[in-house]
């Protein structure tokens, strides 16, 4: 890969890394793990307002996390590419390993009063 290339590709990750730097995205991704969703179901399922919930959307559409269809009256969402979930799940796992790491320091510490 070319120096240009390569500069191209680490913005696209620090836009992609900063679309998701937020909960109710990550929760949004996660909920569409299970499958494509409507916008009324994802508004539900997270107890958002409507305005809210379409900013969201909005921004993961753009950054191509997410694509839409249209049936009717209905915009259904899903992940654009599986990858991203499996991208999410890796995290989430050293995420959680690291929960447990430092809950047994705790617990190492404690027991060592």
């Amino acid at each position: 890969m070319d120096k240009k290339m390569e500069e191209k590709m680490f913005q696209m990750h620090a836009e992609v890394c900063k679309s998701m730097a937020n909960p109710t995205r990550l929760k949004i991704i996660n909920l569409l793990r299970e499958g494509e969703k409507s916008v009324e179901e994802l508004r539900k399922r997270l107890k958002l307002p409507k305005a809210n919930l379409s900013q969201h959307l909005s921004i993961l559409r753009q950054r191509r996390i997410l694509s839409t269809r249209r049936s009717g009256l209905n915009i259904y969402y899903k992940a654009a590419n599986p990858k991203m979930i499996k991208a999410c799940d890796i995290l989430r796992d050293v995420l959680l390993e690291q929960l447990q790491e430092s809950g047994n320091l705790v617990r190492g510490v404690t027991n060592k009063r």
